[in-house]
């Protein structure tokens, strides 16, 4: 597929909002003091030449994602992105992984993220952006939860809802004066 369809489909795809993470998303850690953080990122989408004569005969796109968040989470994310549209450039689906390294919250470390969603009738359906269970490190370690994207005139905004392990939450709070 060419690189303009392959675009077309990204954009597409990241244009629409993203519902809420519903029953796809991880339980959350019961007992856990559940989290909100919201800002904005900066997306680039590249295309990618399949390197190998599978990925060649699939018929699949895939893309470099390379984003810059700002906010309550802060840095850097790399990733991959396989997609598929149909002869009418209306339909089709999206998987991708990522993988974000900077701060939360002012907590250090990093993450990853695995997105699905559909695309029927130019509308994303089923979108699903859910923290890889067990991916956390630095102070990171032991996140779970789950992000919705939204794009309004080109800016693109994430919400993530999010626990950490209480071990990471208490030695966030200041020690108790003696």
């Amino acid at each position: 597929m060419n690189a303009r369809i392959i675009l077309a489909f990204a954009i597409a795809v990241s244009a629409t909002v993203s519902r809420p993470v519903d029953a796809a998303s991880p339980s959350l850690r019961q007992g856990s003091i559940r989290m909100h953080a919201h800002g904005q990122f900066d997306v680039k989408i590249v295309p990618q030449t399949p390197d190998n004569e599978p990925a060649r005969i699939s018929g699949l796109m895939r893309l470099s994602l390379d984003k810059r968040f700002h906010g309550a989470l802060d840095g850097v994310s790399r990733g991959e992105m396989l997609a598929t549209r149909d002869a009418t450039q209306k339909n089709g689906a999206y998987v991708a992984l990522e993988s974000f390294s900077g701060t939360l919250e002012g907590r250090t470390g990093g993450f990853a993220l695995v997105h699905r969603a559909l695309l029927l009738d130019g509308e994303s359906k089923e979108w699903t952006v859910a923290v890889v269970p067990g991916s956390g490190s630095g102070a990171l370690a032991g996140i779970e939860g789950a992000m919705r994207i939204t794009v309004v005139d080109g800016r693109h905004e994430y919400d993530l809802d999010y626990t950490l392990a209480e071990s990471d939450e208490a030695s966030k709070r200041p020690s108790p004066k003696k």
